[in-house]
């Protein structure tokens, strides 16, 4: 599935990021091939396969919750279209 440069741009967009020219065109290319993999993907006969099953059996489901390193407030408020200083702001999507 070919995608047009109008869907790079958007998706872009909605990941936020600013693409070079070049850049378009290359993730034009790569994302294309991507969903063309998927599309093969979609055809395969998964009728009574159970959607959680892994050959990989689970391990470390249960970690220890650590406290780490995590970045500065600048620089994750860096790429957000809206904050106060301390939280995100994004659109109300539950109606009372």
């Amino acid at each position: 599935m070919k995608l047009s440069r109008e869907e790079v741009l958007h998706i872009a967009m909605l990941a936020r990021i600013e693409l070079r020219e070049e850049e378009v065109e290359k993730f034009r290319n790569q994302l294309s091939e991507i969903l063309t993999f998927v599309e093969k993907l979609n055809e395969l006969d998964t009728e009574g396969i159970d959607p959680k099953f892994s050959v990989i059996p689970p391990e470390n489901v249960l970690r220890e919750d650590v406290p780490g390193m995590s970045l500065p407030r600048e620089k994750v408020f860096m790429n957000a279209p809206e904050t106060d200083g301390e939280y995100f702001i994004v659109p109300k999507v539950v109606k009372k």
